[in-house]
């Protein structure tokens, strides 16, 4: 098919190279504008361009796709379907109407629990058992549009965003491919009314770590803000990024060290620190960690 790829960070590579490979014909990769970044504050590209350029692909990158000019251009293209996997600019009607078959989304969860622009970090923050990808018809609403295939997954006892989300990435890449190859044949199904939840933007305030809170609730956060923004709170007067944790024995008052393994007491219950990072430093693994900055049982975070 010809097809408009639609995506701008490395969550979406995975799904153009799936593309690439399985031969539809790429008429041109749309994806945000390149940004400053780094210490120097140069244009950087985004992951998707990066990619697309390499393979030979044609980019564009307008900031807005509401005037007139750029939807007439979007239509020049003749596709027969866009896909859209975390792109970053609202679609007008005029641009979902205008590929033969629509826009199609890839979206990292089992709608419509949660719709909205942080499905991965909010399912692991509720607690979720599963999780997975729906490749969605778009429409004008916020992730409202009919689901034409789904697939799950567990999600692992100890998995950080970091991990659910290059797993959901190959899982997209994959249905994707099958969602095309079977179009013509596919049934949407309207999403039902009972069960909506919404995955709001994560806000960073929302990521220094309360210990009076229930182990389960600060495991979760720590796995969930995991790698960005960081899960945060301070040890010895220092901001201490954490980056893995898992459930622990053991009991005492919030915030209280319990051993030598930093395994932390909760409002209750206790977590095990498995991955941090201290101000200006990389992220380390909790023993080497400990060899650089000690924290001694009985100490309170």
């Amino acid at each position: 098919m010809r097809v408009i790829f639609m995506g701008t960070p490395e969550f979406s590579v995975p799904v153009l190279d799936a593309l690439v490979e399985a031969g539809h014909e790429i008429a041109a990769v749309y994806c945000q504008p390149p940004r400053p970044a780094g210490r120097g504050k140069k244009d950087r590209p985004t992951p998707v361009q990066a990619r697309a350029e390499a393979l030979g692909l044609e980019v564009r990158h307008p900031v807005s796709l509401k005037g007139a000019e750029e939807q007439a251009a979007f239509a020049a293209l003749e596709a027969d379907v866009a896909v859209v996997v975390a792109y970053g600019l609202i679609l007008p009607q005029a641009v979902l109407d205008a590929p033969k078959n629509g826009c199609l989304n890839i979206h990292a969860s089992l709608l419509p629990r949660w719709r909205g622009a942080a499905p991965i970090h909010r399912a692991i923050m509720a607690g979720d058992s599963e999780t997975g990808i729906c490749i969605m018809q778009m429409e004008a609403g916020l992730d409202t549009g009919p689901v034409l295939l789904r697939q799950s997954t567990l999600i692992g006892a100890e998995e950080t965003t970091a991990q659910l989300h290059d797993r959901l990435s190959e899982m997209g890449a994959a249905l994707i491919v099958e969602a095309l190859a079977r179009l013509p044949d596919l049934t949407p199904e309207v999403q039902p009314e009972e069960g909506v939840t919404y995955a709001t933007k994560i806000d960073k305030g929302e990521a220094q770590i309360n210990w009076s809170q229930p182990a389960e609730e600060v495991d979760r956060k720590i796995r969930s803000l995991s790698p960005f923004p960081g899960a945060w709170c301070e040890i010895d007067g220092q901001r201490v990024k954490l980056l893995a944790s898992r459930l622990a024995n053991g009991s005492g008052a919030a915030g209280e060290v319990l051993d030598d393994a930093l395994t932390v007491a909760c409002g209750s219950g206790a977590v095990e620190l498995l991955r941090l990072q201290r101000a200006g430093k990389g992220a380390q693994d909790r023993d080497v960690f400990l060899r650089g900055f000690p924290v001694n049982k009985g100490a309170r975070l």
